[in-house]
Protein backbone atom coordinates (compact mmCIF):
# COMPACT_ATOMS: atom_id res chain seq x y z
CA UNK A 1 0.00 0.00 0.00
CA UNK A 2 1.25 3.85 -1.01
CA UNK A 3 0.00 6.65 1.52
CA UNK A 4 0.59 9.76 0.72
CA UNK A 5 0.68 13.01 2.93
CA UNK A 6 -0.07 16.05 1.52
CA UNK A 7 0.58 19.68 3.36
CA UNK A 8 1.60 23.13 3.14
CA UNK A 9 0.54 26.55 3.76
CA UNK A 10 -3.04 27.26 2.03
CA UNK A 11 -2.78 28.77 -1.27
CA UNK A 12 0.20 26.65 -2.01
CA UNK A 13 -1.43 23.93 -4.65
CA UNK A 14 -2.40 21.57 -1.68
CA UNK A 15 -6.29 20.62 -3.29
CA UNK A 16 -4.82 20.87 -7.14
CA UNK A 17 -2.14 18.26 -6.26
CA UNK A 18 -5.03 16.12 -4.36
CA UNK A 19 -7.43 16.22 -7.73
CA UNK A 20 -4.02 14.99 -9.88
CA UNK A 21 -3.34 12.19 -7.42
CA UNK A 22 -7.23 11.29 -8.01
CA UNK A 23 -6.92 11.58 -11.08
CA UNK A 24 -3.24 9.01 -10.80
CA UNK A 25 -6.02 6.36 -9.20
CA UNK A 26 -5.43 7.71 -5.37
CA UNK A 27 -8.08 7.50 -2.91
CA UNK A 28 -7.91 11.14 -1.41
CA UNK A 29 -9.02 12.34 1.55
CA UNK A 30 -9.31 16.46 2.35
CA UNK A 31 -8.18 17.89 5.37
CA UNK A 32 -8.21 14.37 7.37
CA UNK A 33 -7.95 14.99 11.54
CA UNK A 34 -4.34 14.49 11.59
CA UNK A 35 -5.23 11.54 15.00
CA UNK A 36 -7.07 9.69 12.65
CA UNK A 37 -4.06 9.12 10.10
CA UNK A 38 -2.75 5.95 11.61
CA UNK A 39 -6.29 4.15 11.67
CA UNK A 40 -7.00 5.62 8.31
CA UNK A 41 -3.66 3.68 7.01
CA UNK A 42 -4.56 0.56 8.82
CA UNK A 43 -8.30 0.83 7.51
CA UNK A 44 -6.85 1.00 4.00
CA UNK A 45 -3.83 -1.56 4.57
CA UNK A 46 -6.84 -4.08 5.50
CA UNK A 47 -8.95 -3.11 2.59
CA UNK A 48 -5.90 -3.72 0.37
CA UNK A 49 -6.53 -7.72 0.61
CA UNK A 50 -9.83 -7.28 -0.48
CA UNK A 51 -9.81 -5.07 -3.87
CA UNK A 52 -7.50 -2.59 -4.88
CA UNK A 53 -9.89 0.54 -4.44
CA UNK A 54 -7.57 1.67 -1.74
CA UNK A 55 -4.70 0.56 -2.31
CA UNK A 56 -2.67 3.85 -3.07
CA UNK A 57 -4.35 6.53 -0.63
CA UNK A 58 -3.86 10.93 -0.04
CA UNK A 59 -4.62 12.58 2.44
CA UNK A 60 -4.16 16.99 2.85
CA UNK A 61 -3.41 17.84 6.46
CA UNK A 62 -2.79 21.30 6.96
CA UNK A 63 -3.81 24.48 9.11
CA UNK A 64 -7.26 23.72 9.27
CA UNK A 65 -6.35 20.49 11.23
CA UNK A 66 -6.63 21.04 15.04
CA UNK A 67 -3.50 22.85 16.29
CA UNK A 68 -3.24 20.84 18.97
CA UNK A 69 -2.95 17.55 17.02
CA UNK A 70 -0.44 19.07 14.63
CA UNK A 71 1.77 19.77 17.65
CA UNK A 72 1.88 15.82 17.87
CA UNK A 73 2.46 15.16 14.44
CA UNK A 74 5.80 13.58 14.72
CA UNK A 75 4.39 11.47 17.06
CA UNK A 76 1.24 10.44 15.27
CA UNK A 77 2.70 9.89 11.98
CA UNK A 78 5.38 7.31 14.68
CA UNK A 79 2.09 5.07 14.87
CA UNK A 80 1.34 4.67 11.15
CA UNK A 81 2.17 0.86 10.36
CA UNK A 82 6.20 0.41 9.23
CA UNK A 83 4.95 -1.80 6.66
CA UNK A 84 3.22 1.10 4.64
CA UNK A 85 4.42 2.96 2.09
CA UNK A 86 4.31 6.36 3.46
CA UNK A 87 5.32 9.90 2.38
CA UNK A 88 5.05 13.22 3.14
CA UNK A 89 4.89 15.89 0.13
CA UNK A 90 5.18 19.41 1.31
CA UNK A 91 4.02 22.40 -0.95
CA UNK A 92 4.95 25.96 -0.38
CA UNK A 93 5.22 29.24 -1.90
CA UNK A 94 6.71 33.00 -0.71
CA UNK A 95 4.62 35.01 1.09
CA UNK A 96 3.90 37.35 -1.42
CA UNK A 97 2.42 34.82 -3.99
CA UNK A 98 0.68 33.38 -1.12
CA UNK A 99 -0.86 37.18 -0.41
CA UNK A 100 -1.58 37.75 -4.33
CA UNK A 101 -3.17 34.35 -4.66
CA UNK A 102 -5.52 34.63 -1.52
CA UNK A 103 -6.25 38.05 -2.91
CA UNK A 104 -7.40 36.89 -6.46
CA UNK A 105 -9.53 34.21 -5.37
CA UNK A 106 -10.92 36.38 -2.91
CA UNK A 107 -10.77 34.00 -0.30
CA UNK A 108 -10.87 33.44 3.55
CA UNK A 109 -7.36 32.21 4.76
CA UNK A 110 -8.14 29.49 7.70
CA UNK A 111 -6.25 31.31 10.57
CA UNK A 112 -7.58 35.13 9.35
CA UNK A 113 -9.71 37.20 11.85
CA UNK A 114 -10.29 40.29 12.59
CA UNK A 115 -7.47 40.67 14.58
CA UNK A 116 -4.99 38.66 12.65
CA UNK A 117 -4.18 40.06 9.16
CA UNK A 118 -3.76 38.12 6.04
CA UNK A 119 0.01 38.51 5.79
CA UNK A 120 0.10 37.52 9.68
CA UNK A 121 -2.01 34.32 8.78
CA UNK A 122 0.26 33.32 6.67
CA UNK A 123 3.81 33.91 8.82
CA UNK A 124 1.37 32.20 11.63
CA UNK A 125 1.14 29.33 9.37
CA UNK A 126 4.31 28.22 8.76
CA UNK A 127 5.25 27.69 12.12
CA UNK A 128 2.18 25.72 12.70
CA UNK A 129 2.98 23.21 9.44
CA UNK A 130 6.72 23.68 10.42
CA UNK A 131 7.12 20.17 12.26
CA UNK A 132 6.04 18.11 9.03
CA UNK A 133 7.71 20.51 6.77
CA UNK A 134 10.74 19.24 8.03
CA UNK A 135 9.73 15.48 8.09
CA UNK A 136 8.75 15.99 4.06
CA UNK A 137 10.53 13.37 1.80
CA UNK A 138 9.68 16.26 -1.08
CA UNK A 139 9.41 19.98 -1.11
CA UNK A 140 7.92 21.41 -3.98
CA UNK A 141 8.43 25.30 -4.81
CA UNK A 142 4.92 26.43 -6.36
CA UNK A 143 5.31 29.89 -6.88
CA UNK A 144 6.97 30.14 -9.89
CA UNK A 145 5.51 26.96 -11.18
CA UNK A 146 1.88 26.28 -13.58
CA UNK A 147 -0.74 23.64 -12.96
CA UNK A 148 1.06 21.78 -16.08
CA UNK A 149 4.24 21.93 -14.11
CA UNK A 150 2.91 20.90 -10.82
CA UNK A 151 0.99 18.00 -12.24
CA UNK A 152 4.19 16.56 -14.51
CA UNK A 153 6.65 16.95 -10.79
CA UNK A 154 3.99 15.01 -8.66
CA UNK A 155 3.17 12.51 -11.94
CA UNK A 156 7.11 11.95 -12.47
CA UNK A 157 7.81 11.93 -8.94
CA UNK A 158 4.91 9.36 -7.30
CA UNK A 159 2.91 7.61 -9.44
CA UNK A 160 5.17 4.94 -10.18
CA UNK A 161 7.94 4.60 -7.35
CA UNK A 162 7.91 0.90 -5.93
CA UNK A 163 7.71 0.69 -2.05
CA UNK A 164 11.53 0.62 -0.55
CA UNK A 165 13.10 2.02 -3.82
CA UNK A 166 14.77 5.70 -3.38
CA UNK A 167 13.80 7.63 -6.23
CA UNK A 168 16.91 9.78 -7.87
CA UNK A 169 16.06 13.18 -9.68
CA UNK A 170 18.92 15.44 -11.18
CA UNK A 171 17.86 18.23 -12.50
CA UNK A 172 19.60 21.47 -14.31
CA UNK A 173 18.22 25.02 -12.99
CA UNK A 174 19.35 28.43 -13.61
CA UNK A 175 20.60 30.72 -11.00
CA UNK A 176 18.36 33.93 -12.65
CA UNK A 177 15.75 32.11 -11.75
CA UNK A 178 16.23 30.42 -8.39
CA UNK A 179 17.61 27.27 -6.67
CA UNK A 180 14.81 24.36 -6.89
CA UNK A 181 13.23 24.32 -3.16
CA UNK A 182 13.42 20.95 -3.26
CA UNK A 183 17.24 20.13 -3.70
CA UNK A 184 18.87 18.09 -1.36
CA UNK A 185 22.28 17.85 -3.37
CA UNK A 186 22.96 21.59 -4.98
CA UNK A 187 26.31 21.77 -7.49
CA UNK A 188 27.52 25.47 -9.09
CA UNK A 189 29.25 24.75 -12.40
CA UNK A 190 29.27 28.62 -13.28
CA UNK A 191 33.24 28.26 -13.31
CA UNK A 192 33.16 26.27 -16.27
CA UNK A 193 33.44 27.46 -19.60
CA UNK A 194 29.95 29.30 -20.92
CA UNK A 195 28.54 28.79 -24.33
CA UNK A 196 26.48 31.65 -24.22
CA UNK A 197 29.62 34.06 -24.96
CA UNK A 198 30.32 32.21 -28.36
CA UNK A 199 27.13 33.59 -30.49
CA UNK A 200 27.34 30.72 -32.65
CA UNK A 201 26.80 28.71 -29.85
CA UNK A 202 24.35 30.91 -27.67
CA UNK A 203 21.26 29.60 -29.87
CA UNK A 204 21.56 25.58 -28.53
CA UNK A 205 21.23 24.19 -25.24
CA UNK A 206 23.17 21.33 -23.58
CA UNK A 207 20.82 19.17 -25.49
CA UNK A 208 22.54 19.74 -29.06
CA UNK A 209 25.37 18.27 -30.91
CA UNK A 210 27.02 21.78 -30.74
CA UNK A 211 27.30 22.21 -27.11
CA UNK A 212 28.21 18.92 -26.32
CA UNK A 213 31.05 19.07 -28.71
CA UNK A 214 32.10 22.28 -27.17
CA UNK A 215 31.85 21.59 -23.86
CA UNK A 216 32.98 17.94 -24.75
CA UNK A 217 36.65 18.65 -25.14
CA UNK A 218 36.82 21.06 -21.86
CA UNK A 219 39.42 19.77 -19.65
CA UNK A 220 37.66 21.07 -16.72
CA UNK A 221 34.08 20.09 -17.51
CA UNK A 222 35.47 16.47 -17.39
CA UNK A 223 36.66 17.05 -13.98
CA UNK A 224 33.92 18.52 -12.26
CA UNK A 225 31.99 15.88 -13.99
CA UNK A 226 34.27 13.16 -12.20
CA UNK A 227 34.23 15.17 -8.61
CA UNK A 228 30.98 15.19 -9.06
CA UNK A 229 30.26 11.28 -9.21
CA UNK A 230 33.30 10.36 -7.05
CA UNK A 231 31.11 12.17 -4.58
CA UNK A 232 27.72 10.61 -5.62
CA UNK A 233 28.94 7.52 -5.41
CA UNK A 234 30.16 7.39 -2.03
CA UNK A 235 27.11 9.03 -0.67
CA UNK A 236 24.09 8.32 -2.50
CA UNK A 237 23.72 4.76 -1.07
CA UNK A 238 24.26 6.13 2.29
CA UNK A 239 21.18 7.97 1.65
CA UNK A 240 19.36 5.21 0.26
CA UNK A 241 20.88 2.82 3.50
CA UNK A 242 18.75 5.36 5.73
CA UNK A 243 15.36 4.06 3.67
CA UNK A 244 15.62 8.01 2.10
CA UNK A 245 12.71 8.06 -0.19
CA UNK A 246 13.54 10.69 -2.46
CA UNK A 247 16.80 12.64 -3.47
CA UNK A 248 17.02 15.50 -6.23
CA UNK A 249 21.04 16.48 -7.50
CA UNK A 250 20.04 19.94 -9.04
CA UNK A 251 23.19 21.37 -11.01
CA UNK A 252 22.73 25.42 -12.19
CA UNK A 253 24.55 27.41 -13.98
CA UNK A 254 23.43 31.31 -15.04
CA UNK A 255 20.62 30.15 -17.48
CA UNK A 256 20.07 27.04 -17.16
CA UNK A 257 20.63 26.45 -20.33
CA UNK A 258 24.02 25.39 -21.85
CA UNK A 259 27.12 24.11 -18.60
CA UNK A 260 23.85 22.52 -16.30
CA UNK A 261 22.36 21.14 -19.13
CA UNK A 262 25.39 19.09 -20.46
CA UNK A 263 26.57 18.00 -16.95
CA UNK A 264 23.46 17.11 -15.68
CA UNK A 265 23.22 14.94 -18.76
CA UNK A 266 26.51 13.55 -18.05
CA UNK A 267 25.59 12.16 -14.34
CA UNK A 268 22.33 11.04 -15.73
CA UNK A 269 24.17 8.69 -17.93
CA UNK A 270 26.73 7.44 -15.58
CA UNK A 271 23.80 6.42 -12.38
CA UNK A 272 21.38 4.98 -14.57
CA UNK A 273 23.35 1.92 -14.67
CA UNK A 274 23.53 2.00 -10.68
CA UNK A 275 19.99 3.50 -9.75
CA UNK A 276 16.59 1.67 -10.32
CA UNK A 277 14.32 5.19 -10.53
CA UNK A 278 16.00 7.76 -11.90
CA UNK A 279 14.96 10.68 -13.68
CA UNK A 280 16.06 13.60 -15.61
CA UNK A 281 14.74 17.12 -16.07
CA UNK A 282 15.95 20.59 -17.23
CA UNK A 283 13.93 23.10 -15.80
CA UNK A 284 14.58 26.31 -17.96
CA UNK A 285 13.94 24.13 -21.26
CA UNK A 286 10.46 22.78 -19.69
CA UNK A 287 9.58 26.31 -18.96
CA UNK A 288 11.01 27.53 -23.03
CA UNK A 289 9.02 24.57 -24.42
CA UNK A 290 5.69 25.43 -22.85
CA UNK A 291 6.19 29.16 -22.93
Amino acid sequence: MKLLIISGRSGSGKSSALNMLEDLGFYCVDNLPASLLPALALQSFKSETRTTSQSKVAVSIDARNNHDELSQFPTIFQNIPADIDTNIIYLDADNNTLIKRFSETRRKHPLSSGSVSLSEAIIQEAGLLDSIAQMADIIIETSKMTFHELREIISDRISDKPAGEMSLLIQSFGYKSHIPVDSDFVFDVRCLPNPYWNKALRPYNGNDKEIIEYLGKEEDVATMIDSIINYLTIWLPKFKQTNRSYTTISIGCTGGQHRSVFVANALYQHFKHQMEIIQIRHRELRKKNTA
